[in-house]
C-alpha cells in the first residue's frame, strides 16, 4: 500500500470504510466526517462540549452502522442524570446521518469549569448506553443496553461490545474544529478494530491482538480529524509494516427525515383542544425539528385533515 489515494472515484472525506490488515485476524472500520458533521452540529448553538459529544456519537453510529448487512437504521444513544440528559445519533444504511442533544446549559457550563473538555461520563452522569437496530416496519427493533462505563463514549462503546456481543473491540473517536479562509467548521473521525475469533489455522490470536491494540493506541485525535491526511495515509501510518487496505468506502451525508407530512401525522395524535392551543398569532402551528432545527409553519386545516383521515 502507498500513501497515494486510489485512481477510482472513491470518497476521500465524509466516508465510512472497512479496512483489513493483511493476514491478521482483525477487522477494522474508519470514519471521516467533514461537511456532514458540520451541518449537524451547526444547526444548533450547542456549547462546545455538547457539540463534541454529539459529534462522537455520530462518528460511532457511522462506524457501527456502516457494517450492517441489511437496509435499515442504527441508533446510538446515551442518557443519564447529568448536564446532558440525552444524546442520540441516527445512521441510515443509505449513508444518512442525523443527531441531537438535550442538555441544561447552566449545568454544562458548571461541569466544564476547570476542564478543557468534559467527557461523556461528566456530561451524562449515571446512565445507560444503548444501540438499537431498526430493520423497518416488518421487523421488531433489537436493542442492547449497558451502563455508561468510563469517561469517554469510546469506552462506553467498548464496554457495550464486550458485554453484549463478547467481541474484543477498541474504539477511537475525535471531534474538533478546523479554521480556513472560508471560516471555522466542525470535523469528526472514528476508528474501530475488532478481533475475529481464532481457529486451528490461525492459532492463538492473543499476540496479534496485543500488537494491533498497541499500534492502534498511537492513533492521535488530530490525525482523525485532519482534512489533509487521506484515509489511506492514516492507515498506512499505523500498519505499514504489515500491509493494510481500505475497502468499500461509503459516502456519508447529513440528512434529516423530517417532513411536513410526518409532523402533521404527529400533531394529529393530539386532541382538538390541544391543537387549538398550539396555534400562534399568525394562525399557524409552528414546529421545530429537534434534529435539523428546521421550522415548519403548518396550517391547522391541514392538521385537521390528517387527524380525520
Amino acid at each position: 500500500m502507498t500513501d497515494h489515494a486510489p485512481a477510482h472515484a472513491a470518497p476521500t472525506d465524509n466516508l465510512a470504510a472497512a479496512f483489513q490488515i493483511e493476514g491478521w485476524p482483525v477487522r477494522g472500520r474508519l470514519v471521516r466526517l467533514g461537511e456532514a458533521i458540520d451541518t449537524i452540529l451547526s444547526a444548533h448553538a450547542y456549547p462546545e462540549p455538547v457539540a463534541a459529544l454529539l459529534g462522537e456519537a455520530c462518528a460511532l453510529a457511522a462506524l457501527v452502522g456502516s457494517s450492517l448487512k441489511f437496509e435499515g437504521r442504527l441508533i446510538v444513544q446515551a442518557q443519564g442524570d447529568g448536564p446532558v440528559r440525552y444524546v442520540v445519533a441516527d445512521y441510515d444504511t443509505q449513508g444518512y446521518l442525523r443527531g441531537y442533544c438535550r442538555y441544561d446549559e447552566a449545568k454544562v457550563a458548571e461541569a466544564s469549569t476547570g476542564f478543557a473538555r468534559p467527557g461523556a461520563r461528566s456530561l451524562l452522569g449515571q446512565g445507560v448506553f444503548v444501540m438499537t437496530l431498526d430493520r423497518g416496519p416488518d421487523f421488531e427493533r433489537t436493542q442492547g443496553i449497558t451502563p455508561i462505563e468510563g469517561e469517554s463514549l469510546s469506552l462506553a462503546a467498548e464496554h457495550y461490545f464486550e458485554q453484549s456481543e463478547q467481541i474484543p473491540t477498541k474504539v477511537r473517536l475525535a471531534v474538533g474544529s478546523v479554521t480556513t479562509e472560508a471560516g471555522t467548521t466542525w470535523r469528526a473521525g472514528g476508528a474501530l478494530i475488532q478481533l475475529i475469533a481464532g481457529d486451528e489455522a490461525r492459532g492463538s490470536t492473543e499476540e496479534v491482538w496485543d500488537r494491533t491494540r498497541a499500534l492502534f493506541h498511537t492513533l492521535a485525535d488530530d490525525e482523525l480529524v485532519d482534512p489533509t491526511i487521506a484515509p489511506e495515509t492514516l492507515l498506512f501510518r499505523l500498519f505499514h509494516e504489515d500491509g493494510v487496505r481500505l475497502e468499500n468506502a461509503l459516502p456519508l451525508k447529513a440528512q434529516c427525515r423530517c417532513s411536513a407530512d410526518r409532523i402533521e401525522t404527529v400533531l394529529a395524535s393530539f386532541s382538538p383542544g390541544e391543537r387549538a392551543d398550539m396555534i400562534e398569532p399568525d394562525g399557524k402551528i409552528h414546529v421545530t425539528c429537534e434534529y435539523c432545527a428546521r421550522v415548519y409553519a403548518l396550517e391547522p386545516g391541514a392538521v385537521e385533515t390528517a387527524a380525520s383521515s
